[in-house]
């Protein structure tokens, strides 16, 4: 039935079968055979036929989209196959923290796989003194990192740099103001990362040195979940800004408020590896393509 499909869609898109005929490099006869017999195994007239035209009926309408599916499942179907072919299987290990995991990741992941839809890919989460740890002991290829890391032996590639942001429930007192300033920070109910995270340690320094004590009501290490908690806790966090799209802000009721002060929790979120390590190629298809990806970022950006 498959092969019926497939010069079915071709007819409807040429609206021909003489057209459809030269295209599938079969005869005319050959091509009505085809599709009288995808109608015989359906049980059902794909086709009103009048004169030389042809126009769908609605369930062949309903057919033609499946017949466009099942195209498109084949052609994945064979690009996996050739990339078994190709006698490399794709598979990395990649080093990245919760918040990492759940927010830079996911469009790095998917880029790669649409290229290499048979790659095999491998997340270990950590802390970031923890993944630079994984890398130098190569129980991982990569690390993604939100700081640059500068060691003998490891290579750091910049990727773009973040800072924080002041996030709060649509509500808040503070949504009133028309200047947020660092100094409202103090004894505000807020929710931070956990200790022994790079944000924690961001948001540590930046109390110090302003000598800020708010009032914390939680510490967790789950970006997703303090974007869930803030509406409920009526608490603040401070969250990075690259993070904060618009439609998550909107789905979850949060107002991103931009205080000038926080410019100073600039981070720099990189990729890390061991430049002793030989790294597979897969390895290094992935560090190369999303050195272009970011690179393409920036630009559309500047």
């Amino acid at each position: 039935m498959f092969e019926e499909l497939d010069v079915f869609a071709v007819v409807v898109e040429q609206s021909s079968i003489n057209k459809a005929s030269k295209l599938l490099n079969l005869s005319q006869p050959a091509v009505s055979r085809k599709i009288a017999k995808l109608e015989d195994e359906l049980g059902l007239q794909l086709f009103n036929r009048r004169g030389k035209r042809l126009e769908l009926t609605s369930i062949g309408q309903i057919v033609y989209t499946f017949a466009l599916e099942q195209r498109q499942q084949q052609l994945k179907f064979m690009q996996t196959l050739a990339h078994y072919r190709e006698g490399e299987q794709i598979s990395i290990t990649l080093g990245a923290s919760l918040t990492t995991l759940q927010t830079t990741l996911p469009p790095l992941v998917n880029a790669f796989m649409e290229k290499h839809p048979a790659a095999e890919i491998k997340l270990v989460t950590g802390k970031t003194h923890e993944i630079v740890s994984y890398v130098r002991e190569r129980r991982v290829d990569i690390g993604i990192v939100a700081s640059s890391i500068n060691q003998p032996g490891l290579k750091c590639i910049p990727l773009f740099d973040d800072h924080l942001e002041l996030v709060i429930p649509l509500g808040h007192p503070l949504a009133e103001l028309e200047a947020v300033s660092i100094e409202h920070l103090q004894g505000l109910p807020m929710i931070i990362f956990s200790t022994g995270t790079w944000y924690r340690k961001l948001t540590d320094d930046l109390f110090h040195r302003w000598g800020i004590m708010p009032d914390i009501r939680m510490e967790i290490d789950s970006f997703e979940a303090i974007v869930r908690l803030i509406p409920t806790c009526k608490a603040a966090a401070l969250l990075p800004k690259s993070y904060l799209r618009p439609q998550l802000l909107s789905d979850n009721g949060l107002l991103d408020i931009h205080i000038p002060a926080l410019i100073e929790t600039r981070r720099t979120t990189s990729l890390v590896y061991d430049e002793s390590s030989d790294l597979s190629s897969a390895a290094r298809r992935w560090i190369a393509e999303t050195e272009v990806l970011f690179t393409e970022l920036r630009k559309l950006k500047a």
